[in-house]
């Protein structure tokens, strides 16, 4: 009899009622403190930032809560430096607030390729597809003595350049090509020089 009146006593009452409430608050303030912790229902749609310079795309990106992170750079010659080439995630994905997008920016340097080994190792034709092939930009070709369409020399830039050298893939590579068939034209001067150094020689001999 005792326990049953001091468990149904106003004091048993108040107190399951103040320990349900207490413990209601703290689910309230702790729901509270998860959905601001992990932004809990707040997602924004990414916004469209390729093709813009990286402080518009950082203005734009801010604006809805999210995060820059310049991961990677890449060089496109058509587009300014500072240009965002790529975003991740992409454009129009919904995310939360305060998610980090990942830009690829077109790089100010200009990127350096080595010169293949070219010179005097290959036809014109064959040349000029391994330099496009690399990502070389060419320019027009010279020629000078030498077997038909053999490539002899590497230029940029006026100057001569060998294998190994590291150029801008925005100069334009001159290829030095022959112009003769086999040879055949530097062999005739030099024979034709030749009967004419045997004539001298033969007319000092009569005069004498």
């Amino acid at each position: 009899m005792d326990f049953w009146k001091k468990l149904t006593s106003p004091i048993v009452y108040w107190n399951l009622i103040m320990l349900v409430l207490v413990s209601i608050v703290l689910l309230i303030v702790l729901w509270f403190w998860m959905k601001d912790y992990s932004h809990h229902g707040e997602r924004v749609e990414v916004p469209q930032t390729k093709g813009m310079l990286l402080a518009d795309a950082e203005y734009e990106l801010e604006k809805q809560g999210l995060v820059v992170v310049i991961s990677d750079s890449s060089y496109n010659r058509n587009l300014p430096a500072g240009t965002v080439l790529e975003m991740t995630p992409a454009a129009g994905s919904k995310v939360k607030t305060g998610r980090n997008i990942y830009l690829t920016i077109n790089t100010r340097n200009v990127p350096t390729l080595p010169i293949p080994d070219i010179a005097d190792n290959c036809s014109l034709r064959e040349a000029e597809a391994r330099l496009k092939s690399l990502g070389f930009k060419l320019g027009p070709i010279e020629y000078a003595p030498g077997d038909k369409d053999w490539v002899l020399s590497v230029k940029c830039k006026g100057r001569t350049v060998v294998t190994g050298d590291r150029v801008e893939i925005d100069c334009p590579i001159t290829l030095v090509v022959g112009n003769n068939n086999d040879g055949i034209g530097d062999e005739f001067e030099d024979e034709e020089w030749d009967d004419f150094s045997d004539d001298e020689v033969s007319l000092s001999s009569d005069e004498e």
